[in-house]
């Protein structure tokens, strides 16, 4: 038995699961219904480190998005994970409507954002040329940031993995009881688990969960957001993350560099009921490049568009975090409602479930607890002396497997083969971004397939681009063998 369940290995579960890993009395495991980390509600969403002006004054979303922001430069460094401040700004075309940029700017100052300053016309242009000319003005926060999603997540579940956290894939929650000695019984398509004390992490499905157990119903609408990923020779069309006034529906479509040199532009916001439906529609993205073109002139799109894809974000009907014990069910815990900000958010919450576990549970900090975690060499980062270095050492750093990414066979075997290592192309390209390019896979996906049949054994027909029924050969050909 087990003495923590987390539900859910998106970033919120994951973040959890790293602070309860400091604890030498407690025994953790995250159960995921998907193949991997990151494979839900956490995988789609702006790749963006909010400052923290936007979510209410006084709300526990404005109080963990400010934290969170404080924490990453330290969690970055940790953990290997890529990051930037590269500095968000919000663009106000109406001069009518400039009096919403105080009311943002009033609005972080009061959540505890650090060095806010409205722009005029002329200073915001001389920083983002590309802006609209109908640029009236706009708030600047130096302490927005780009990221690695996909990393962020990967590396605190590998990092809790290491300091003890059992993770189960393919594992999906089914029903949830607690017994007369308080043990709660929790079935799975696996079997049954086991624990004292349960965390539901599960995103869009929060609600779900929380309303098996309790009384007091929560709602969590899908709320779904298109985007468009454009080609690294964009990355620089603006600098800073590029946003317009927010409305009741949220912050707006984006324009931001991404940390790896893309430009991405969205997102929509589209409440539907399918908690699954992550297909984009030509009306979205539409309506997308409509909204990002109000801010930004001469949006290059159409054949600079590498990808376009959809994120769900768990959309609370008081939008704002659920994040407490609840009272009718004892030893039962929620992180619900957890949509943008998020992202930003994860470590913030992470640390705030672990101090309430703690004085709960009166925990013990662990002696040889392990703070950090090393990525995975960047091969094209490196001078040409290193790259040579690394080659003699183990050839497969010399093999180039994705063309678009330059993406060697050493990092994939890594990928493959470190804590919670990569199962699917998906999860290789979450990892090593091999299939993130220009030609989206197109090259890289036989010999990615190839190395993980040869390096998990896993047949060929099994091999899925995302877990589940996602297999790409589905049978040999001409009674073919390898």
């Amino acid at each position: 038995m087990y003495d923590v369940v987390i539900i859910g290995a998106g970033v919120t579960g994951s973040a959890v699961a790293r602070e309860l890993s400091r604890y030498s009395d407690l025994n953790v495991c995250v159960l995921e219904k998907g193949e991997d980390v990151c494979s839900g509600t956490s995988k789609a969403n702006s790749a963006i480190i909010h400052a923290g002006f936007d979510a209410a004054e006084g709300s526990l979303m404005a109080k963990l998005n400010v934290e969170g922001n404080e924490m990453m430069d330290d969690l970055a460094r940790d953990l290997d994970i890529p990051f930037k401040r590269n500095g968000s700004l919000v663009v106000c075309i109406h001069k009518e409507e400039l009096g919403g940029l105080k009311d943002l700017y009033d609005r972080g100052v009061a959540n505890g954002v650090k060095d806010l300053k409205i722009l005029s016309k002329e200073e915001v242009l001389e920083m983002e040329p590309n802006l609209s000319d109908n640029v009236e003005g706009a708030l600047y926060a130096p302490t927005g940031g780009i990221i690695c999603p996909f990393i962020l997540n990967i590396a605190m579940a590998e990092n809790a993995n290491v300091n003890g956290v059992d993770f189960f894939f393919n594992t999906e929650v089914q029903t949830l009881k607690q017994d007369e000695k308080k043990v709660w019984h929790i079935r799975t398509n696996n079997g049954e688990y086991k624990t004292k004390y349960v965390v539901n992490a599960a995103g869009v499905y929060a609600d779900k969960f929380h309303n098996m157990v309790s009384s007091k119903k929560i709602h969590i609408t899908p709320r779904r957001g298109d985007y468009c990923l454009l080609d690294h020779e964009m990355g620089d069309f603006v600098s800073h993350t590029i946003f317009p006034q927010p409305t009741k529906l949220g912050k707006g479509v984006l324009v931001s560099p991404t940390v790896h040199g893309n430009l991405i532009v969205g997102p929509t916001a589209i409440d539907i009921e399918d908690k699954e439906a992550t297909a984009t529609t030509a009306a979205g993205i539409g309506d997308l490049m409509a909204k990002a073109g109000m801010h930004v002139k001469n949006l290059p799109i159409g054949r600079k568009v590498i990808t376009s894809f959809a994120g769900l974000r768990a959309h609370e009907d008081n939008h704002e975090f659920i994040i407490d014990w609840v009272d009718e069910a004892p030893g039962f815990f929620d992180c619900a409602g957890i949509e943008s900000p998020g992202l930003t958010s994860s470590p913030a919450i992470g640390r705030m479930v672990g101090g309430m576990f703690k004085e709960k549970l009166g925990l013990k900090e662990k002696s040889d607890w392990i703070a950090t975690r090393k990525g995975i060499v960047e091969t094209k980062n490196l001078s040409i002396e290193e790259r040579n270095e690394l080659i003699k050492k183990n050839p497969a750093y010399g093999t180039i497997v994705c063309r678009c990414e330059s993406i060697t066979e050493g990092e994939i075997l890594d990928a493959i083969h470190r804590p919670l290592g990569a199962r699917s192309l998906d999860g290789v390209k979450r990892r090593v971004r091999a299939g993130m390019g220009r030609c989206q896979a197109g090259f890289c996906s036989p010999r990615t397939m190839e190395i993980l049949n040869r390096e998990l054994g896993i047949p060929m027909e099994e091999i899925t681009k995302s877990g589940g029924k996602s297999n790409i050969v589905l049978e040999r050909t001409k009674g073919g063998e390898d």
